[in-house]
């Protein structure tokens, strides 16, 4: 529904140009919208206009005037003044709350039509044809692109990802729950993924960087074809919660990228806690300090590197081996044998899957 707030602002820019005072009021005569000099009409004055077949009305010196929307008269909008100047100002003011009218509807309608879309509630023959009543392509390269913010509720996201997402590029922005917001980017044929992730990765800076807002990014598939809009939100929607769980030192998470991660996340719990139990025995290894843990990864990206990884982590080399020993009483895996260190990978990333699928069930 069309704002108060922003007829009235649109009414008073008119005044100030013009001269021309409005008030603007409902069928029934309550007011919805007025300038600052302007006289109410009384109720009866608008109901009595509002009920006959003629579309203007001159009442001392008001011009009475109605405001239609879908052929159907929805305001009465008042004009204060006499003479040629004020009936053509009047005019106008009708123009152009009607084009409002007709701008906020589709937006709704837009913004309606997108969530039901990606939320997989529009059957595949309504989709086209909604699509062209709203003038939206069908055809073209487009991908879903997810942004969650830490901050539950917080509006600036979608100002400012609206900022550099705009319509006129064909980007389409809206929001399916409090903390995160969906963009629909629009590519170009020539553009990849590699152009999809710097979008995401710029959306992501500019909100911590300008808004200080913690926020992370996950794309979908670029898709062709408008009915397959969902699939790409889908896959974003994956990639965000796949990202969070095994690589949260990444900010922005490609779908085409979830490696081992995927895999894992679409295992049943009771299967993932069976493959814990088999490698670790009653000993499962939940608490493992963070000193631990950066010297399992740092030692496993170093490709099993006892001299690199002793560098990297600025540590004696027979600091090192200390550790990895330790690690072995404790879990009965070496590290430093690539199948040992593998089963010991997957089963870091499995434990964070059941710790995430434990939160959540909180």
């Amino acid at each position: 529904m069309l704002s108060a707030q922003i007829v009235k602002q649109c009414l008073e820019e008119l005044t100030a140009i013009t001269k021309v005072e409005f008030c603007m009021q409902d069928l029934n005569g309550q007011l919805f919208a007025m300038t600052s000099g302007a006289v109410i009409p009384s109720t009866q004055t608008v109901a009595g206009f509002a009920g006959s077949s003629v579309d203007s009305q001159i009442i001392g010196d008001h011009y009475l005037m109605k405001v239609f929307e879908d052929d159907e008269v929805s305001y009465i909008l008042t004009a204060i003044g006499r003479g040629e100047h004020t009936l053509m100002v009047a005019k106008i003011a009708v123009s152009e709350v009607q084009n409002l009218m007709i701008a906020y509807k589709e937006k709704y309608d837009r913004n309606n039509f997108f969530q039901n879309l990606l939320l997989d509630n529009l059957l595949q023959v309504d989709i086209h044809n909604r699509a062209k009543k709203l003038h939206i392509s069908c055809t073209g390269p487009r991908a879903v692109i997810v942004v969650e913010t830490m901050a539950e509720g917080d509006s600036v996201a979608g100002e400012l990802l609206g900022s550099i997402f705009t319509t006129q590029n064909g980007d389409y922005l809206t929001e399916v729950d409090e903390n995160s917001v969906i963009v629909i980017k629009s590519l170009d044929r020539e553009d990849d993924y590699e152009s999809l992730n710097a979008a995401a990765q710029t959306a992501v800076d500019m909100l911590n960087t300008e808004a200080m807002v913690k926020a992370r990014a996950a794309f979908g598939s670029i898709i062709l074809d408008l009915n397959d809009l969902s699939k790409s939100y889908k896959e974003a929607k994956m990639a965000l919660d796949v990202g969070k769980i095994f690589y949260a030192e990444r900010l922005v998470t490609s779908y085409a990228e979830l490696g081992i991660g995927r895999l894992i996340y679409q295992l049943p719990s009771n299967l993932c806690e069976t493959f814990i139990h088999e490698v670790f025995g009653d000993h499962v290894p939940y608490d493992l300090d963070n000193e631990t843990l950066s010297t399992i990864n740092a030692f496993l990206e170093n490709s099993l590197n006892v001299s690199e990884t002793s560098r990297k982590l600025f540590i004696h080399r027979n600091t090192l081996v200390y550790r990895i020993e330790k690690l072995q009483k404790t879990t009965g895996l070496d590290i430093r044998i690539f199948d040992d260190a593998m089963t010991f990978k997957i089963a870091l990333m499995v434990m964070n899957y059941l710790k995430y699928l434990e939160k959540k069930d909180y």
